[in-house]
């Protein structure tokens, strides 16, 4: 192993495609963290970050001697290193609900996000495509039902699914039907958010413009 480099200031290595980086980099802008953001290659990840990181993965998150890995407890972490805007709820039993959300959103929609990704043109990413679809089509509901989801407030919940939503055209995926205006008008109101606009690496930016 080398010798890591002592950073002064915090340090995210984004993949500035990655829907993982992405939700980190929202709350980092919702926070107004001041950051140092180095946008990477994950075909060609620079030799500190294999330093840094046992498995040499994207995002990883510095703070002075903290690495962090993995992009949920980075979330966490942030929260807790910088309570305002608090991301996550008071109350245990809220914050359990906010972490099981989280855990869906990863079982239910990140594979298939990920899987279409990967192959865009394979047969087993057009049932991904439709299984996506159809789920959130089911879940469009719940959006309409408070501000945010299932919240009065924006949330870490929020963080990880905007850049699912964010991605819909460039997986193939429209919302055009009826029963989805709900999620319309959440994803308009999300998308419109300073901190969200200001998290988007150049890449994001392109694949809906």
């Amino acid at each position: 192993m080398g010798v890591v480099t002592k950073r002064s200031s915090m340090t995210f290595f984004s993949d500035p495609a990655s829907h993982y980086s992405h939700r980190v980099r929202i709350v980092l802008a919702e926070k107004g963290v001041t950051v140092d953001i180095v946008d990477v290659d994950p075909d060609n990840p620079p030799a500190e970050l294999a330093d840094l990181n046992p498995y040499n993965a994207l995002p990883t998150l510095v703070d002075r001697d903290l690495v962090l890995y993995e992009p949920n407890i980075m979330m966490e972490y942030l929260d807790e290193r910088f309570p305002h805007p608090p991301l996550l709820p008071v109350y245990p039993v809220a914050r359990a609900n906010s972490r099981l959300m989280i855990h869906r959103i990863q079982k239910d929609w990140c594979g298939l996000v990920d899987q279409i990704l990967a192959q865009p043109n394979a047969k087993a990413s057009d049932t991904a495509r439709k299984e996506l679809k159809e789920s959130l089509l089911a879940t469009a509901p719940l959006f309409g039902e408070m501000p945010f989801f299932l919240s009065e407030e924006f949330t870490i919940v929020d963080c990880c699914i905007a850049p699912i939503l964010w991605r819909l055209p460039s997986l193939g995926i429209e919302l055009n039907e009826k029963q989805a205006k709900p999620l319309q008008k959440y994803m308009e109101s999300i998308f419109s958010r300073d901190g969200f606009k200001a998290s988007l690496s150049d890449l994001e930016e392109d694949i809906r413009s």
